[in-house]
């Protein structure tokens, strides 16, 4: 583990369960039956706790899109060709894309950065943070080097202290890369122990050839890299990708600087296991977004014992699941804020 891993590391503290436990006890004396409004209620406590303050701002929150391409896709695992990956990168730049659109309902501060694409990028607003032009084939060799997994950690902690200086109160981490999925599905099996074809979908749209083809490239590739799963650094180095480690450094720093992290979909969540395992106190840190239609998310959520705020049948990354929950965070802040209490309403508690 790298020197500037560990000290971020270091300094991630549990959240604080004790001014979880006031809002508790605050929200019960709010005009409402106790516990009546359901998860909203457990996403201000979780809140509160992170913050460390019953009276907690979301807004804004800091989005920040990482992309990356990746070796494993001239096995033909997706539906759509790297070149893909900077194409949509220069979208994002012009603010065309879903995350875009569903950014700006939000007032979000979004940033996109290049971690890895194997094409140049010519567009301007973009972070040029290029570790190298995508990963290895992890069929035939490991996806990264242990320094360049290092390196690209380093990428997710520097943007997410852009963001926390940029005055943003919650962060987000989206992806974009061509064949992210294969990689996830890898790391995921690797960590968990599940057959891989429980955790593997279709990502772009494959049909059903194609993904029996998926299944088998990674089965391939778990078999030659033999991934330590007890050591989350080498699962990441051997089968994932430049984008999933920076997005385990944005969760780390996230953590560090005591912001909420809202997790999107299938690859943000195995990226959230990933900082678990190096950081089992991050996890009181993370609010899942949405479950995606990826077949593999729910088996990523089981094992970080997590309930999804919102089911839309998505399956598209870039952060835009997170997105889109996001304004549930503002409600729990409204609500801790600006609701009566019985007393000051007068009316007789339930």
């Amino acid at each position: 583990m790298s020197d500037t891993v560990s000290q971020w590391i270091s300094r991630i503290q549990p959240v604080e369960d004790e001014v979880g436990e006031a809002a508790h006890a605050y929200l019960d004396t709010l005009t409402k039956p106790p516990g009546s409004l359901g998860m909203l209620e457990s996403l201000a406590i979780q809140l509160s706790a992170i913050t460390g303050n019953t009276r907690f701002e979301p807004s804004p929150p800091g989005v920040v899109v990482f992309a990356a391409d990746h070796g494993v896709a001239e096995e033909g695992v997706s539906a759509f060709p790297s070149a893909v990956t900077a194409q949509m990168v220069t979208n994002f730049a012009q603010g065309g894309a879903a995350i875009n659109v569903f950014a700006r309902q939000v007032g979000a501060h979004l940033e996109v950065v290049d971690v890895g694409v194997a094409g140049d990028i010519d567009a301007y607003g973009v972070v040029d943070a290029k570790v190298r032009r995508g990963t290895a084939n992890m069929v035939h060799e490991d996806a990264m080097t242990r320094e360049e997994v290092g390196a690209a950690i380093s990428v997710g902690i520097e943007a997410v202290t852009r963001a926390a200086d940029a005055g943003c109160k919650s962060v987000i981490a989206g992806e974009m890369g061509i064949a992210n999925t294969t990689a996830s599905s890898a790391m995921l099996a690797a960590l968990t122990a599940v057959p891989v074809a429980q955790v593997v979908g279709v990502g772009t749209g494959i049909n059903s050839a194609q993904l029996k083809h998926k299944v088998a490239v990674i089965e391939r590739a778990l078999n030659a890299r033999k991934a330590n799963a007890d050591e989350p650094l080498d699962v990441l180095a051997k089968l994932g990708g430049l984008e999933i480690a920076a997005m385990t450094g944005a969760y780390l720093a996230a953590a560090a600087y005591r912001l909420p992290i809202i997790v999107d979909g299938f690859i943000a969540t195995v990226t959230a296991l990933t900082a678990c395992r190096l950081c089992p106190a991050v996890r009181g840190y993370l609010i899942f977004g949405h479950r995606s239609q990826e077949a593999g998310h729910q088996v990523a959520l089981d094992t970080l014992q997590a309930k999804p705020l919102l089911d839309m049948q998505m399956r598209l990354g870039e952060g835009t699941g997170a997105v889109l929950a996001f304004p549930l965070l503002r409600a729990a802040s409204a609500m801790m804020v600006e609701m009566s209490t019985f007393s000051d309403a007068g009316v007789a508690p339930c």
